[in-house]
């Protein structure tokens, strides 16, 4: 019962309806806090907007897929508790502005989530298909198993975090907890980044208006 109240005095993340609630009920530096990293030159930005002890393990695969090659950004949960209950600001409302100012730089965005699941799985969903398709391909060389459509995560909504970047097309990776804390998790980012220098060589820059 007592933890029923508790639960029940916390701010509920699901009500949010964009960052600026969010904003208004946790506060930055205490509760989670946002960290942008742009690399000269990049073509592509590795988000996870849902990091630290949001859902555990994405900051460090986003880590991983960004190294020094890809800008990153990551807002990470920061609570003891109820990071999930009140922090998980759902992706198509997910408009946090130092997030959005980033992806006007970005070709190609890739958000690293994390789902449950008993068995080490990716769900790829996302509106920029072609990069969905390299990931796949990727990430089965890899031994990384991934779905890529028919799932829970399509992750099409135009307003998803992932599809707000200079092509209004990304990439969502829906990772199951078992996969983000085994060794394995290694070899996911590998293959993602494989696929990323694939794709970003094949394709020549955009060019700005």
């Amino acid at each position: 019962m007592k933890l029923l109240m508790h639960l029940s005095a916390l701010p509920d993340a699901h009500h949010y309806r964009s960052y600026a609630d969010l904003a208004a009920a946790q506060r930055e530096g205490e509760h989670y806090s946002v960290a942008v990293h742009r690399r000269p030159g990049a073509r592509a930005a590795i988000l996870a907007p849902h990091g630290g002890r949001i859902e555990d393990g994405t900051s460090e695969i986003a880590q991983a897929i960004a190294a020094q090659d890809h800008h990153l950004y990551l807002l990470e949960g920061r609570r003891v508790s109820h990071n999930y209950h009140t922090l998980h600001l759902t992706s198509h409302r997910f408009d946090e502005p130092r997030c959005l100012s980033l992806l006007q730089e970005a070709e190609r965005v890739v958000a690293v989530h994390g789902c449950r699941g008993h068995h080490e799985l990716v769900y790829i969903g996302g509106r920029d298909q072609e990069l969905a398709d390299h990931i796949h391909r990727c990430l089965r060389v890899h031994g990384i198993q991934a779905e890529t459509g028919d799932h829970p995560f399509p992750g099409r909504h135009p307003e998803n975090v992932c599809n707000r970047g200079a092509q209004g097309a990304g990439v969502q990776l829906e990772i199951t907890h078992p996969l983000r804390r085994s060794r394995r998790a290694e070899r996911l980012a590998l293959a993602v980044r494989h696929a990323l220098a694939e794709i970003l060589v094949s394709s020549p820059p955009v060019q700005s208006a």
